[in-house]
């Protein structure tokens, strides 16, 4: 796969909200939003909670800090990392326009 990242991943202020409250209790941890093969679909997120590395691309809001490898990067180019609370639970997200199809809980895609 040979995709530039012209366009970085974007984090609303409702995941750096979400991310605010998950740290209230105690020292900030950035949030990484990394791509991993595996999946019903091929590639998986993987959101976690993890000290940031010399090569992450870091992203900063309200105070809380995201990061992204390189390796995941070209696949979220474009992409809008967000919070969602609903019903049916609450979690982190990914709008990802690189992604030509998803499994139905989300966090599994292909390109």
């Amino acid at each position: 796969m040979n995709v530039q990242l012209t366009l970085p991943p974007k984090v609303t202020e409702r995941a750096f909200a979400r991310l605010a409250e998950i740290n209230s209790d105690g020292p900030a941890r950035p949030l990484r939003v990394a791509v991993a093969g595996g999946g019903c679909s091929g590639f998986q997120y993987d959101i976690r909670l993890d000290e940031p590395a010399d090569d992450d691309l870091i992203l900063q809001g309200s105070g809380q800090t995201v990061v992204v490898d390189p390796v995941s990067l070209p696949f979220l180019t474009g992409a809008v990392i967000d919070f969602s609370d609903e019903l049916i639970g609450a979690r982190f997200i990914i709008e990802n326009p690189n992604a030509s199809s998803s499994c139905g809980c989300g966090t599994s895609f292909s390109i």
